[in-house]
């Protein structure tokens, strides 16, 4: 019972992580070689990548609206 559980939870947060390297690969610099001969580019490149995927998810659902009427009658 306990380890379908932790099976359970394991495979969830698989799925979470699966979804965000998906999101990262987006980019298309991160699915290709590198062939920067710089030390630390392909960090650096891999790093842009994370935030530009975190820009992306957080600008995803936008603030929600304001419903003024709720707020005249409350008033």
């Amino acid at each position: 019972m306990g380890e379908k559980f932790c099976n359970r939870i394991f495979s969830r947060v698989r799925v979470v992580v699966a979804h965000v390297i998906a999101g990262i690969k987006r980019c298309r610099i991160v699915k290709d070689v590198v062939r920067l001969t710089t030390k630390g580019s392909a960090d650096g490149v891999m790093e842009i990548a994370c935030g530009v995927h975190n820009l992306r998810v957080s600008c995803r659902h936008p603030l929600p609206a304001l419903d003024l009427l709720s707020w005249v009658n409350s008033t």
